[in-house]
């Protein structure tokens, strides 16, 4: 059922001439005058509300570098507090270091001191041999000198019996 030319024309005509008072009808559409003035409307609308978002971007924005550079002071403090610490633990170090040099002085006395006393017990050891070796010596002078006064009190004993 295919329709001709003309009537595809009368239908187009036909639709042209009752579309605007179908949609009043329907409400999906109204006069121009009035849809234009409405999109005006619309359009400030929107154009405001932009407005007014950019604004807010704006201070969002602005708080946003305010806290920024906040947060950029706190470091900087931190930074000069941890700067502190370094110079403190700086000197730490070198106390430590001098302890420790003091500590080796210490070390090295204790060793001339450990060297005196094992030069000093080698005298001892010295010392004790020569007394036992005097000790023995007067052992002998005393036996000798026991022997000694043992065979004169013998001889006197032998001549007195004599005589």
């Amino acid at each position: 059922m295919a329709l001709a030319q003309s009537d595809l024309e009368q239908l187009e005509q036909f639709i042209k001439a009752n579309l605007s008072q179908w949609l009043a009808e329907q409400s999906l559409g109204k006069p121009p005058v009035v849809y234009e003035i409405e999109l005006r409307e619309r359009m400030v609308r929107v154009e405001e509300e932009l407005k007014h978002q950019r604004e807010l971007m704006r201070e969002g924005f602005a708080q946003m570098d305010r806290r920024f550079e906040q947060v950029e002071k706190r470091l900087d403090q931190m930074e000069k507090r941890l700067d502190q610490v370094d110079k403190h633990l700086g000197l730490i170090d070198k106390r430590l270091d001098q302890m420790d040099k003091r500590f080796e002085q210490v070390d090295k006395r204790f060793e001339q001191v450990d060297k005196r006393f094992e030069q000093v017990e080698s005298r001892f050891e010295q010392v004790d041999r020569r007394f036992d070796e005097m000790l023995r010596r007067h052992d002998r002078h005393f036996l000798w000198l026991v022997g000694f006064i043992a065979t004169s009190a013998g001889l006197v004993i032998a001549a007195m019996r004599f005589m």
